[in-house]
């Protein structure tokens, strides 16, 4: 097998990530879920112009923290009796909930499919703003210079985890029997959610952003989707004063922080030459998680879709 250009395997399976986590993470995200659970969701279901036979097609908007209204593609089947399982959905960076079709293939199991569009990003989602500093290009960075509860993925975070709930309440859908996946951005949102929603059962992320940043930078690979980290020493701390305090800052938004809270059966899959998402902080965030678990290590593939991995993910998610 070859090695990756990160560090070798036998390091990655037992590498547990460098980025500072602050000592009041576990209060940080206790007071955020008390935040989201007193919000009224006031859901909203308004049917699509797409429609099948076999499955409704609805767009969903709830209001999420900060009075945001969010989006979701919603799909439920059409002749299902009784509870049946649900799958929330993830997009990568910057894009959207996707086109319907790819939704059917869970909505002819008989699941009920629910996918976010995150705020500011391709979709419908509302980013109401309120932080200050700079925004360029950049989520990550969204509220680094407010208070460490004006960070943006704090809310994304939360609209995952409020929009499993939503689900988890519809009828006909079985609460205990609920699973999330997604690629990317959308890998690292899956395992948030399942951290922040401890009645996930099963968790399919594929090569998760959003973990270990500061292994991102010491790689010298803060450019594509990471770029931002890199805008922001330059102009806001060109010498690296205040590195510790920023990159522990940004522990609260790192997706390796709440893997430990993680109760799902976890399925994900890494690419090693992977240079988007390094293999290291893919791993950071893998072998943090206490639930059983299995990884698929794909050798010869970078941030690209990995030949078979999605048919792999569907048989997995069957198991609901």
């Amino acid at each position: 097998m070859p090695l990756s250009f990160d560090m070798p395997l036998d390091q990655l399976r037992t590498y547990s990530g460098i980025n500072p986590r602050p000592h009041d993470f576990d209060d940080y995200w206790k007071e955020a879920l008390d935040e989201m659970r007193s919000i009224r969701s006031e859901a909203e279901l308004i049917p699509s112009d797409f429609q099948t036979s076999f499955a409704e097609c609805f767009d969903l908007y709830f209001k999420g923290v900060g009075a945001a209204r969010v989006h979701a593609r919603l799909v439920r089947p059409r002749h299902e009796h009784g509870s049946h399982p649900a799958v929330l959905m993830f997009h990568g960076y910057s894009g959207d909930a996707g086109d319907w079709q790819g939704k059917l293939p869970y909505a002819a199991l008989g699941y009920t499919v629910a996918a976010l569009d995150c705020r500011g990003q391709g979709g419908f989602s509302q980013d109401t703003g309120g932080q200050t500093g700079m925004t360029l290009r950049g989520h990550i960075i969204r509220g680094l210079d407010g208070e460490p509860r004006d960070l943006l993925y704090r809310s994304i975070f939360l609209d995952t985890a409020q929009l499993a709930y939503l689900v988890m309440e519809m009828d006909h859908v079985d609460p205990g029997r609920v699973g999330a996946t997604g690629y990317s951005q959308g890998g690292g949102l899956t395992l948030a959610c399942a951290g922040l929603v401890p009645e996930i059962k099963l968790a399919a992320p594929v090569y998760p952003f959003l973990c270990d940043y500061k292994r991102v930078w010491e790689l010298d690979l803060d450019i594509n989707a990471y770029a931002e980290l890199r805008d922001y020493f330059r102009w806001h701390d060109p010498l690296h004063q205040h590195e510790d305090e920023i990159f522990t800052r940004l522990g609260y938004i790192d997706v390796q922080n709440l893997c430990p809270r993680i109760q799902a059966e976890v399925y994900m899959g890494v690419s090693l030459r992977d240079q988007i998402c390094p293999p290291s902080t893919q791993f950071a965030a893998y072998n943090k998680i206490n639930a059983p678990k299995r990884l698929e290590i794909y050798p010869d593939f970078a941030h690209e879709e990995l030949h078979g991995h999605a048919d792999r993910i569907y048989q997995f998610l069957s198991k609901l």
